[in-house]
């Protein structure tokens, strides 16, 4: 495939490239190819190289550092799939009719060499301007069909989960400098839609045959949590139905898209629901509403995607590569289950400290931060700042513009002399008053209303 178009799309500050993408346009529908880097062939069962990487399961993603599972002569060198340069691939070739039906799909061992290593933001422009190139025309291309691929996968049930995030700078000592905010843009669903439909077909294909394999599952939510999101979404004053109906779900997800307090009621959404996790068995994903799936577009980084490699090895002609060994599929789920959490549970408090980290230089400048009010206490106001997406507390004894009375119902705080109130969902304007970096808290101090 080393004549095909193949590109990469990923983050600026990406080092390992595991994913390359080709899709053109034929009669009667598209050709595509998505291309995985070959990390089985250089890391085999029961090797040193295997060992490590199946004990630390995944890698790990600090604002200064990554933990690699693999060695970084492999992760960003032999297997990165590197513009301009041979490399190894597992791909998967799915024909399209014109309304982006699938007519057809192969598996092969295959050999790419990239055209281009896309950042999102350079993928974003192009797809917002007139194609000027070949290149250009293939994202075109590729973003039509991903679009079609889209609608019909929410039109199936699938939950609009995603949220902004806030990527921190740091400079190269590691001190956090700057923050970025971070959104699911049009360039990282086109990624998204075809590393799916990839993870999908593999998942069937494994499931049909009957080859050995790990599922990603996620199981449906238990009611009584639903029940007790249900009545923090009413503090916000937005009446929902049963959410236990996935249209249900999929309609207040839509209702809350662009409100202020978006952020804070997906992560409620997020801590209602069950942990994804890995198994032997394909018992269905909740969230994105399929009855089978895996993960096998990221071997570079997380040990499930090399299983899964060797699975789909095993399932190409004349290769002779026996699939994993059944017996070893459910402790192993188990342990790579761990380490994801492990390693999510890192991730997060060390993007948390590095916010921390910012602030407390910030609060020694002059500064004015925009946020909304997504929470009212007794004691005080939580605002989430709109660029940070972090949480500080404004306490009521620092607003000295009255003295406040707390409505537990109505979610308000309530002046008694002035009658100035506040509630979910209010602007203001804040800075920051203190930064308790032991236990990662903000206090914030009020400026005024937006």
């Amino acid at each position: 495939m080393r004549s095909a178009p193949v590109f990469t799309i990923d983050p600026d500050n990406a080092r390992d490239f595991d994913d390359a993408l080709h899709v053109v346009a034929v009669d009667g529908g598209w050709s595509v190819g998505i291309h995985i880097a070959d990390v089985s062939h250089y890391v085999k069962p029961g090797s040193a190289l295997d060992r490590e990487a199946m004990r630390r399961g995944n890698s790990v993603y600090f604002p200064d550092r990554v933990l690699p599972m693999l060695p970084e002569r492999l992760s960003n060198m032999a297997c990165s799939l590197r513009p301009d340069e041979d490399h190894l691939t597992k791909s998967v070739f799915v024909d399209f009719d014109r309304s982006g039906r699938i007519k057809g799909h192969r598996f092969a061992a295959t050999v790419i060499r990239s055209v281009a290593r896309l950042t999102y933001g350079e993928a974003l422009a192009i797809l917002q301007r007139e194609p000027v190139s070949a290149l250009d025309r293939n994202i075109h291309t590729a973003w039509r069909l991903a679009a079609m691929l889209r609608e019909r996968r929410f039109k199936r049930g699938a939950l609009e989960l995603d949220m902004p995030e806030a990527r921190v700078i740091v400079d190269k000592e590691g001190k956090a400098v700057g923050l970025v905010r971070e959104e699911n843009d049009i360039s990282h669903q086109l990624i998204e839609e075809f590393m799916l439909l990839a993870n999908e077909i593999v998942a069937r294909a494994t499931k049909g045959r009957m080859v050995p394999s790990v599922y990603r599952i996620h199981e449906d939510p238990l009611p009584e949590r639903l029940l007790e999101y249900r009545e923090q979404i009413r503090s916000y004053g937005i009446e929902v139905g049963d959410l236990s109906q996935r249209r249900e779900m999929q309609r207040f997800l839509k209702l809350i898209v662009g409100r202020h307090e978006e952020s804070a009621l997906k992560i409620g959404l997020l801590r209602s629901l069950r942990r994804a996790a890995y198994a032997p068995d394909p018992t269905g994903h909740y969230g994105l509403a399929k009855s089978d799936y895996t993960h096998f577009t990221s071997p570079i980084r997380r040990y499930a995607d090399l299983i899964v490699h060797r699975a789909f090895t095993s399932m190409l002609p004349r290769r002779g590569v026996k699939p994993p060994r059944s017996g070893d599929l459910s402790p192993l789920s188990e342990h790579i289950s761990t380490t994801e959490r492990i390693a999510a549970d890192a991730e997060r408090e060390a993007v948390r400290l590095k916010k921390m980290e910012y602030f407390s230089g910030l609060s020694r400048k002059p500064h004015r931060l925009d946020g909304t009010i997504i929470e009212v206490r007794n004691f005080g106001l939580l605002v989430e700042l709109h660029e940070a997406l972090v949480v500080g507390l404004i306490r009521i004894s620092s607003l000295e513009l009255d003295f406040f009375i707390f409505d537990p119902v109505r979610q308000r705080i309530t002046g008694r002399r002035t009658r100035v109130s506040f509630g979910v969902g209010d602007q203001v304007v804040v800075r920051i008053n203190r930064v308790d970096l032991f236990k990662h808290r903000l206090d914030f101090g009020f400026i005024a209303r937006k």
